[in-house]
């Protein structure tokens, strides 16, 4: 004897439940179905059992819902959070770029910068150089000026130094200050003595200075 039989859809049509209340209890076995040519029937007689209210049917049915809602949010939330991390991935990214960018600038200027100081101060060596050539040259020239000119004294007749002369004449040392400034002072237009360096020098064997030792 044949089975009278009905497809999924007419059988949730006609007891008003949802296709997926008519597949949740075929999973669990309280519905006999079969599959002829790819498509699934309900058997009529199994569906007498889905004429009676089943409380745990709707709470299987909650269950199902609440799984398929959930499972839509977490799907939800995967791509809002693959999408945050795409993101945050960007901006990590954008800014190890920019710092390199920061980085490789001040770099560059610092080379400017340490180009500009090496080539002043290679100048500045340069002029340093030459300015202490032209001192060593003036010292030298200055030195045998001075050594001519002590020559031209040492050369006259017997002169020898202010100190000196106070001593051989037995000046006490009170004095010989005194004496001295006054010799300084006379330097420069008595032709008795000559003035090299900042040192007097007498000639006693030519002059008389006596009129300088009150």
């Amino acid at each position: 004897m044949s089975q009278n039989k009905m497809t999924v859809a007419e059988a949730a049509e006609q007891f008003s439940i949802s296709k997926e209340a008519i597949h949740n209890r075929i999973r669990r076995g309280t519905l006999q179905s079969v599959v002829e040519n790819g498509v699934k029937y309900v058997l009529s007689d199994a569906v007498k059992v889905v004429q009676t209210p089943n409380y745990n049917d709707k709470y299987y049915n909650y269950i199902e819902e609440e799984n398929a809602r959930l499972k839509e949010k977490i799907d939800k939330l995967e791509n809002e959070t693959t999408h945050l991390r795409n993101q945050r991935e960007q901006m990590l990214i954008d800014e190890r770029d920019k710092i390199e960018s920061i980085y490789k600038e001040r770099d560059e200027q610092l080379k400017n910068v340490l180009h500009v100081v090496a080539s002043k101060f290679l100048t500045q060596i340069g002029n340093s150089e030459q300015i202490i050539e032209d001192a060593i040259s003036a010292e030298v020239i200055e030195v045998k000026e001075k050594k001519v000119e002590f020559e031209e004294v040492k050369n006259e007749e017997h002169p020898i130094r202010l100190k000196e002369y106070l001593k051989l004449k037995g000046v006490k040392k009170e004095k010989r200050k005194k004496i001295t400034r006054k010799f300084e002072k006379k330097a420069s237009k008595d032709a008795r003595i000559q003035s090299i360096e900042g040192t007097i020098f007498l000639n006693p064997d030519e002059f008389d200075y006596e009129d300088m030792l009150s």
